[in-house]
Order: structure tokens, then sequence, then C-alpha cells
């Protein structure tokens, strides 16, 4: 079995991503290996056997021994194929398509998503028996794929920051063009950064197609910095993540103030910006000219398997696609979701994807 890539407090990618909790991953983590029978064939039918490669972006992880686990159940070895961020994720799929990297990917979002189904990169396949709630929500022009987890892309707040500097911290997207928040926000580029991609559509949603370059010039000009990739925002930049940072107000995920609890689990010093969400889905997908499709369908059933479902908050600190799966048990004070994210559909994203990338790049970088 190929050596995999872990998600670390201190090297952690974007989409998907925000940092694990350690108190999460212990004996009573759910989703231990072995807690529920593993798939040992797809239910799509085919024999099982050889080896399954399965791509994704650099911030996927699973607890130890439950990859293991299927594999042993199965009969199959996997191969994991790290390709960055999520932008970077489907820039190779499409690039490689004549020739694919594997047979699974994990990790392409509903931002990026709708380039790599145009550009042919998946062979449709669909898990029986999904939980309504994972089936249901899936967008025209994305059926085929299986959704994995789900996640709220907005702004973090360092609370104990704000408080030490005796500032109100800031709730809403206007509020960072004040020059009281000067120099104090960091967010990454959403032409390499899925997170920053989410971000700028829900700046779309929120301003307009006639206000939005508006927005982000004002920002700008108040000091916005910006990186290629979530982790050296949130653990270089940003002063919440304990690691040095200067920037008190990063871009990352709702759930993200879940990491920050103080040791006694009473409170956060950090907080998510509720009223700045974007609702990002990551989806498994098998993909075409596959070596092993029965194999690569297994492997998509086991992402949204139960065992897999209840381990995606410990180890990668999404919300499970599968609504039905139990939570841990502070998130619904420290890492809840918004009840009204932004939105844009996949249709306009696909339509305009290219347009306000360079548009905003034009705008912000220049």
């Amino acid at each position: 079995m190929t050596i995999r890539t872990r998600r670390t407090l201190a090297a952690l990618a974007v989409v998907g991503l925000v940092p694990a909790l350690a108190a999460c991953s212990g004996d009573d983590a759910p989703g231990e290996a072995g807690s529920t029978p593993v798939p040992a064939e797809s239910s799509a039918g085919g024999e099982l056997s050889g080896t399954v490669t399965l791509v994704t972006h650099d911030s996927f992880a699973l607890s130890d021994g439950l990859l293991e686990s299927f594999e042993e159940e199965s009969g199959l070895e996997v191969e994991h194929v790290a390709a960055g961020d999520a932008g970077a994720l489907v820039n190779q799929l499409v690039l490689t398509q004549d020739s694919p990297l594997g047979d699974v990917v994990y990790g392409v979002d509903n931002t990026f998503a709708s380039r790599a189904v145009e550009a042919g990169v998946f062979e449709p396949y669909t898990p029986a028996d999904l939980d309504p709630s994972v089936s249901t929500p899936v967008e025209e022009g994305l059926e085929g794929l299986t959704p994995i987890d789900r996640g709220d892309v907005c702004l973090n707040v360092d609370t104990a920051w704000f408080e030490e500097e005796g500032i109100e911290p800031p709730s809403t997207f206007e509020d960072l063009t004040q020059e009281t928040y000067a120099d104090l926000t960091v967010v990454t580029n959403p032409a390499t950064s899925s997170p920053g991609f989410a971000f700028l559509l829900a700046t779309i949603s929120a301003f307009g197609e006639d206000g939005w370059q508006d927005y982000w010039a004002e920002l700008a000009d108040n000091g916005l910095r910006v990186t290629d990739g979530w982790s050296d925002a949130y653990y270089v930049d940003f002063s919440g993540a304990g690691e040095g940072g200067e920037r008190p107000v990063v871009l990352s995920y709702a759930t993200s103030p879940a990491f920050t609890v103080t040791e006694d689990g009473s409170e956060t010093t950090t907080a998510a910006l509720l009223d700045t969400c974007f609702r990002q889905v990551e989806y498994a997908g098998v993909l075409a000219g596959t070596d092993n499709p029965a194999g690569a369908r297994a492997l998509v059933d086991f992402l949204a398997s139960e065992q897999v479902q209840a381990d995606i908050p410990a180890s990668m600190y999404m919300y499970p696609a599968d609504e039905s799966v139990e939570l841990p048990a502070e998130w619904e004070e420290f890492a809840p979701l918004a009840e009204d994210p932004y939105e844009v559909s996949v249709q306009e994203i696909a339509e305009h994807r290219d347009e306000w990338i360079q548009q905003w790049t034009a705008t912000v970088i220049g």
C-alpha cells in the first residue's frame, strides 16, 4: 500500500480543508476502523482485484486503519496521489484526461467541478442506497458525481486579538473596507484556491454583477493580503492559529473555530462570520478511462459509506454529506453551518468562471 498524505496541524492544504481537531481523534472517535462492514464489492457489481488509484487534493485524510480495512475486506490495493489544491487538481484532471492520473478522484468541489464535467473527465456513477440527504442535493450538471462532504467557506476572526486591541471585530463584508480594519485581512487567490473562488462567488452573490468588483477594489485598497493556498493564509498569516501570524481576519471555514477551543472546552478564541459564507460541497467520481472500473466504483462506495461519513468530521473537519451521521458534540456550539449561505448555480459558475477570475485578477492583483 502506498504511503498516503495525512492532514497535520502544521501543514494543511486548501479545499476541504480545515484544521483537524486533535480531541476528536481518540479511541471514541466516530468511524474507527472496523466500526461497520466495509463493502467488499461495488454496488454496480464486478470482480474486485488489483490496484485502484485515488487522486485527491492535498488535504485528504482518514483515521488510521480505515482505508486499510477497506483494502483488507475488498482485496484491492489503494494507491494515493495528492495533486495539490482543488483548483490545481481540476486543472491536472483536465490536462491528463487522455491518460488519467488514476481511477477515482476525491475533492473536486462545486466551484470547479463543472469544468471537469464539461471536459469529460468523469465516468458517471452513483452508489446504490445513498441517504436522500446525499443524493437529492446534487446540482444539475453534476449528476454522476457523489457528494462526500460539505462545509461553509467564510471569514474567520481572531476574537482574542480584537479583545486585546480593544477593537470591535468586523461582522460583514463591508466592515472590512473600513479604515479600522486596514491591513488586517488575508484571503486566498480564487485562481488557485477553491476556498478563494468560493469566497469570490459569495461576494458576487452579495454585491451582484455591477458591484462585486468595486467591493474588491475597496478591499484591496484597505491593505488586503492574498496567498495562493489556505494553509499559508491560516497558519502563516492568521494570528489566531497560534503560529505567529499577524492578521486577525482570515478566509477559512465555519468549522475552524472548533479547532481553537480552549483546553477546558468552554470557549473558542476565534469566530466564523456566518453572514459571509458560501456552501462548498466536495465530490468523488470515477475517472473516465479507468483501468479498474469495478475497483473504482467500490472505492466510491466506500467513500460514501457510513464508516467514512462518520469519520469525516474528525479526520477532515468537514461536515459529512450524509446528514444522518452524528456530529461531534462541540460542533453545535462552535462549528455551526450558516443558516443562509450565499449561492451561485453550477450553470452560472460554468459560464462565467474564467471571466470572473480574470476580472478579479485585474482588480486585485493588477
